[in-house]
């Protein structure tokens, strides 16, 4: 099966993971509540896939691994931007990022970049459930198989830095991801986020220069 990091995965009934989440009892009526959880950076390994579960209050999440055969769809950043929900989002005159969505939508697809939210925005519009709020930012992932020149990075920070919300957004590259915000800065040493964990390096399309301990 093929899932990426930021993607959203909608469970089959109660997955196993939470019989090693007994003293989590969140966890499981956050399951019952929305069957949604997120892939995680990190290496899927002998059928599991490394996932995150998120809770009502902010500091409410937890890291485990789903068998693959208690997946029952799958739903990619870049599918929900596709399908635009926003638009038909009930709450899209009462939240900003909602309505954000259709700016941002307007300028990356303007420059035929494959991008998606994730974070709140993505999990409220994978599962139609109200996790938004006025003063959520809006996440974003931009996939690049190929390097971002420096002054189209910057233009598009520019441009996205119009919106009315706060906005992060990372570069998914072949290796990893990497801050917009940061890339722009030109600077010779960059966080890049893989797998394997944070490295430093020179440049998101290849490879890495220095593991971050």
């Amino acid at each position: 099966m093929d899932v990426k990091t930021h993607d959203l995965i909608k469970v089959k009934g109660l997955p196993s993971f939470l019989d090693t989440a007994t003293s989590e009892e969140w966890v499981k009526e956050a399951i019952i509540y929305a069957p949604f959880v997120v892939v995680r950076r990190a290496p899927i390994e002998k059928g599991k896939i490394p996932i995150g579960v998120r809770g009502a209050a902010r500091n409410q999440r937890y890291a485990a691994f789903l068998d693959i055969n208690e997946v029952e769809a799958v739903f990619s950043p870049e599918m929900l931007a596709n399908q635009k929900g926003w638009i038909r989002n009930k709450r899209f005159n009462d939240i900003l990022v909602l309505q954000d969505l259709s700016l941002v939508d307007d300028i990356l697809t303007n420059d035929q970049l494959t991008w998606g939210p994730v974070g709140s925005a993505g999990f409220e519009l994978a599962s139609g459930l109200p996790t938004l709020t006025m003063k959520s930012d809006l996440d974003l992932i931009i996939r690049l198989p190929y390097p971002l020149l420096l002054e189209k990075a910057k233009q598009l920070y520019d441009e996205l830095s119009e919106v009315n919300v706060r906005i992060d957004v990372q570069l998914e590259t072949p290796s990893g991801s990497v801050a917009l915000a940061e890339y722009c800065r030109g600077q010779t040493q960059l966080l890049l986020r893989t797998n394997d964990g944070p490295v430093l390096t020179r440049n998101p399309w290849q490879g890495i220069s220095e593991p971050l301990s």
